[in-house]
């Protein structure tokens, strides 16, 4: 099992070991000043990840279709355009 939190400079002095274990299917975290920085992956990983993150977004057409409609229903439950009323404003 590799180590697979680092210290930065830890990190950059040992820096193939980080990729061989990232390589090896393992993220390695990196931290800064104590606090997590970055997340070394394999490409292939990286890859993955990008095409699970695009097939989960809505495309543009998906978008376009969930904008609400102009129309409005009156109190009586008629269907009309929507009104829409604009007030002077004072500058």
């Amino acid at each position: 099992m590799h180590k697979s939190q680092w210290r930065l400079q830890d990190a950059k002095a040992q820096f193939s070991q980080v990729v061989e274990a990232a390589l090896q299917g393992e993220p390695q975290h990196v931290t800064r000043r104590g606090r997590d920085a970055v997340v070394v992956v394999s490409e292939t990983s990286y890859r993955r990840l990008q095409q699970q993150s695009r097939g989960a977004a809505p495309g543009f057409v998906a978008h376009l279709l969930a904008v609400p409609k102009t129309e409005s229903r009156t109190e009586s439950g008629a269907v009309g355009k929507a009104q829409i009323k604009l007030r002077d404003m004072e500058l």
